[in-house]
């Protein structure tokens, strides 16, 4: 049956490819102009064009990732300074401080009824500057599903061990002996809720320190391997111009050159003082203060036990069937004994190995006072141990002191060692994404006025 009169015919072959070859953006449309790009590389002022455009664009790539990478090593270098290793010290400040207001609930216990006014006072600042870094800590920790578990913890279980120690206070003062068991309970909550959960927000908060230094470490493959094929690029175009023209120098071309050394150098040079920097900061710093703090927490531990030693009386056991507080003091003592050894050998002066030599003297004598003030205790002087324990001179408490006041001035000397090798570190970065981007935008510009030049030389 004839097709309608009024129905058109479909398109030939030849006609479809036609209509589609007047399409823009079309497959024939890009054969057209690559065939436009072999003729002109065909010409010398084709071929001169070509050339000028992939130099500018080399040079402009390796100022762009530069500062990209630069930038991104610089913000991970500013957050080991002024974020994350804050955040490391304000958990393991939170952690002493938790462990120090056990040390003097037990130690004020012991005084009797009448606890002594400097003893209570240390106890409510440890309890104050917990409760202040823990509500830091959740202002600054975002992000971190591991640390807000552990400060909600926290929070959750401060009020309640500072109500148990109220409680043994009171019965303490009216000489009930359930204030004991009173505080033997608190003890158990610090030390089986409170203080693991400040171990795990201290131990997840360093991680993120030691991520970011890591990130901020990490050398910019990316930036120095497009510097060296610009700087590549530049010299065989310029070797090209002097074989062609026998011309020694295009201006041009000469100043894109320096500019992209100039980038160069100050992104190898920068980022290999700011590493060593940062390393320093890390071995002589950080790694200081880490074994510092376990230092310091376990000699805070180690007087809690002792202390509890005197307020069971034998009462609590552990599996051995010896009491569980001194098994626990003889622990800690050993591992006091370990990290000051381990922080003696990290100090890298005089003054930060000076207060770590005189703990570990102290440390000594509080060993060889304890074991007389147990002896005392065995024979059935308990009051006579006590004054070995918690007396105002030639006591184990005294002892505790000194390690604790010598372990302070270590980890203020290390922590401004840390501040200060670290923000030499960033420093040493400053600038650099932004000088980076303009050198590489007039590189740009210089090799394309050189090439222009010669481009001139052909109308």
């Amino acid at each position: 049956m004839a097709n309608p009169p009024n129905v058109r015919e479909p398109e030939t072959r030849e006609s479809a490819a036609r209509v589609a070859a007047q399409r823009p953006g079309t497959h024939r449309g890009w054969a057209e102009t690559r065939k436009q790009l072999r003729a002109a590389a065909t010409t010398e002022p084709g071929r001169l064009w070509i050339i000028g455009t992939v130099v500018a664009l080399l040079v402009v790539a390796f100022g762009g990732v530069t500062a990209w990478e630069i930038s991104d090593r610089s913000a991970a270098a500013s957050d080991v300074v002024s974020r994350s290793q804050p955040l490391s010290a304000d958990a393991a400040s939170i952690y002493r401080s938790l462990a120090d207001a056990d040390t003097a609930a037990a130690s004020g216990f012991l005084a009797g009824g009448q606890e002594p006014l400097d003893v209570r006072k240390r106890y409510d600042t440890d309890i104050a500057t917990a409760s202040r870094l823990l509500v830091k800590a959740a202002a600054n920790t975002t992000g971190s599903a591991e640390s807000a578990q552990q400060i909600a913890t926290m929070n959750e279980q401060l009020p309640l061990y500072n109500g148990l120690v109220e409680q043994a206070r009171a019965n303490n003062r009216q000489g009930f002996p359930v204030g004991g068991a009173y505080l033997r309970f608190a003890n158990q909550k610090m030390s089986t809720s409170l203080l693991p959960a400040a171990q795990k927000l201290y131990e997840a908060e360093t991680g993120r320190l030691y991520d970011d230094y890591d990130q901020a470490d990490t050398w910019p493959y990316a930036a120095t391997a497009l510097g060296l094929v610009a700087l590549g690029g530049l010299a065989w175009v310029q070797r090209r111009n002097f074989l062609r023209t026998n011309r020694v120098f295009n201006h041009g071309l000469l100043a894109a050159t320096a500019a992209s050394t100039v980038v160069l150098l100050w992104l190898v040079v920068g980022h290999a003082v700011a590493s060593s920097d940062l390393s320093t900061s890390r071995a002589h710093g950080q790694e200081s203060l880490k074994v510092l703090n376990d230092a310091r927490i376990s000699s805070l531990q180690a007087r809690a036990n002792e202390n509890l030693t005197l307020v069971a009386r034998g009462a609590v056991l552990n599996d051995d069937g010896k009491d569980l507080y001194e098994a626990s003091f003889t622990k800690e003592m050993a591992s006091l004994s370990g990290k000051l050894g381990a922080a003696k050998s990290l100090a890298d002066d005089a003054a930060g190995k000076d207060p770590v030599t005189k703990a570990v003297g102290d440390m000594d004598e509080w060993q060889k006072r304890h074991t007389a003030a147990r002896k005392t205790d065995d024979s059935g002087d308990y009051d006579g141990a006590l004054t070995q324990v918690i007396g105002a001179t030639g006591s184990t408490g005294e002892c505790f002191d000194q390690v604790d006041k010598e372990l302070d001035s270590a980890i203020a000397h290390e922590q401004h060692e840390f501040t200060t090798a670290a923000s030499d570190g960033r420093g040493a970065l400053t600038g650099l994404p932004l000088g980076a981007a303009v050198l590489a935008v007039l590189a740009a510009a210089g090799a394309g006025v050189g090439i222009s030049r010669r481009l001139a030389e052909y109308r």
